[in-house]
């Protein structure tokens, strides 16, 4: 280096602005500046500036005693997180998502899309949106952080001038009433020596109850699992349900948040686990205003002793609905899935044992319980056991979540619980488990709904969540929405799910699908991705190969 050459007055890279670092300072105040906290912190920089800017990103990196470069990184990687660029400007205040998943593009959300831009002018930003949890309700649009059911252009311009910005919170059971019905009396019998963790994970067992976030796994056996394992123990709530035609979660949350609570406590006392994070999808702005009012009264008020419970916030990725991904997530990293083994019930949160559930899982827990083991086992039907919550949408008069018999068919349910098919319309083919069960045609609507029961077929029953598709409709087109779904939602770790996605979807966009191509495409992914994403992806556009030949050529 010449004598004369310039020597840096700072360390490499941007500097930090002085008035970022202060509005930093400000807006986190006492909050710790633990690396797990990176998300929600970028949260709190999000919902007061309606962005990131690069000098945000910088400052917060500093607070934090992180690179620039892990800030930016995660901040990038969640769909929800507004990152601005060295002289972008800045979105609009406004920003309206309209949901293009499958229940809502049968609803018409695709002219929406069109008509809305148009309609609601440069001062509004109009965003395609991956489901958002109330296909029910379809198509859906979200004003901000409010959803607008059965969404038109005229419905959303009143939303915006009225200022409904916000998710309202219906009524709901609330501490007071949980407790007057009886609520936590269970937990605090366990605590009080009354009830033994043997004791309830035996009923857990023999109560035939499975995991109900699509994997299926016994959740007694799961119990006794993460128990032996070494303390500490954690437990990890996965209430990220970004599945196309999923929302019984976010139904039982805007209804009964305490039953849930209480069985993640009993959950929590029989795994001997001493601490618990529950992770939310962001897009459950109602639910999360109601669980942390719920969180807040329960711990003012403990009918017994509680452990730590962490409410985290998603950022909007499917992805983290994987157990692994979550609890990258929830230890403010991308959401990326880690490869097994070890198995989070080995490590999983921080490195320690990990005993994850679904919201539903133990939002049965206090019944069965109550009721006993038999009870929830004499449920089912055509030689299953238990219940099961149909998130269901499409072409039924009464779309909803149905509480229904495990092993029901889907006639059935079409026929019992929805009101039949809407007026004009002929029962055609149906996702019997959202968007990675496959599309399964008519003629196998007496196949019963249950874990096991369709994989024959090649489909899944996943978290059932049962879209019912007409003779207005065609199944390619359903798969083919589907795929770009995976393909927007792939965290391009591997490259089987990443370049397959895309891959997978370009062939289906051709009028004849290459099938022995696409054929071979799928199981390469099926084979070599890391995660269920990639695996489970190309199962929509094969059952339809398989099923209805005559729409792909």
């Amino acid at each position: 280096m010449k004598n004369d050459a310039r020597r840096r007055s700072g360390p490499k890279g941007r500097r930090v602005d002085p008035r970022a670092r202060h509005e930093i300072a400000v807006l986190l105040g006492a909050a710790p500046r633990r690396r797990d906290l990176l998300i929600e912190h970028l949260h709190r920089i999000q919902d007061r500036y309606g962005r990131l800017s690069a000098a945000h990103l910088a400052a917060l990196a500093e607070a934090m005693r992180l690179s620039q470069t892990e800030v930016y990184e995660v901040a990038t990687f969640y769909h929800h997180f507004d990152v601005l660029r060295d002289g972008e400007a800045a979105p609009p205040a406004l920003t309206v998502r309209v949901c293009d998943s499958l229940s809502c593009a049968l609803a018409g959300s695709e002219a929406l899309l069109e008509k809305l831009p148009g309609t609601l002018g440069k001062d509004v930003r109009v965003l395609r949106a991956p489901c958002v949890g109330r296909c029910e309700s379809a198509p859906v649009a979200v004003v901000g952080q409010n959803p607008v059911r059965n969404a038109s252009a005229t419905s959303i311009e009143k939303a915006i001038k009225a200022g409904l910005t916000r998710c309202a919170v219906d009524p709901y059971l609330d501490f007071d009433a949980y407790r007057k019905k009886g609520g936590y009396k269970l937990i605090a019998d366990c605590l009080a020596g009354k009830r033994t963790r043997e004791e309830i994970t035996k009923i857990m067992e023999d109560s035939a109850l499975r995991g109900m976030g699509g994997a299926g796994f016994p959740a007694g056996r799961k119990w006794r699992i993460v128990a032996a394992e070494p303390a500490p123990r954690l437990l990890a709530v996965n209430i990220d349900e970004g599945e196309p035609g999923t929302f019984k979660d976010r139904w039982y949350l805007e209804r009964d948040p305490h039953r849930f609570l209480e069985g993640m406590l009993v959950a929590a006392w029989c795994a001997g686990v001493g601490e618990i994070y529950i992770y939310l999808r962001d897009e459950y702005a109602g639910c999360r205003a109601i669980l942390g009012n719920e969180i807040r009264k329960l711990k003012r008020r403990p009918p017994c002793a509680l452990p730590p419970i962490h409410l985290r916030r998603g950022a909007g990725a499917y992805i983290c609905g994987e157990e692994s991904a979550m609890i990258e997530s929830i230890e403010g990293k991308r959401g990326m899935p880690r490869l097994r083994p070890p198995y989070v019930a080995q490590v999983g949160l921080f490195g320690y044992p990990t005993l994850e559930h679904n919201l539903e899982t133990v939002y049965w827990v206090r019944e069965i319980v109550e009721k006993g083991a038999a009870w929830f086992a004499a449920q089912g039907r055509n030689g299953r056991k238990g219940l099961r919550s149909f998130s269901v949408s499409g072409r039924v008069k009464k779309p909803g979540m149905h509480l229904a018999p495990a092993g029901i068919t889907a006639k059935e349910l079409i026929a019992e619980y929805c009101g039949g098919m809407l007026d004009g319309h002929q029962f055609y083919g149906y996702l019997p488990g959202g968007a990675s069960g496959g599309i399964l045609p008519a003629s196998l609507g007496d196949v019963p709904l249950d874990f096991d029961t369709l994989q024959p077929h090649g489909g899944l029953i996943g978290s059932a969540a049962v879209v019912v598709l007409s003779d207005r409709d065609r199944a390619a087109d359903a798969a083919r929405n589907l795929m770009r779904f995976f393909r927007d939602e792939s965290c391009g770790q591997c490259t089987p799910c990443r370049a397959g996605t895309a891959k997978a979807h370009a062939l289906m966009e051709a009028k004849h699908w290459n099938q022995s191509l696409l054929g071979e495409l799928s199981q390469a992914m099926m084979d070599a991705s890391i995660c269920g994403l990639g695996q489970a992806a190309p199962n929509p556009a094969l059952t339809v190969m398989k099923y209805f030949p005559q729409e792909v050529g």
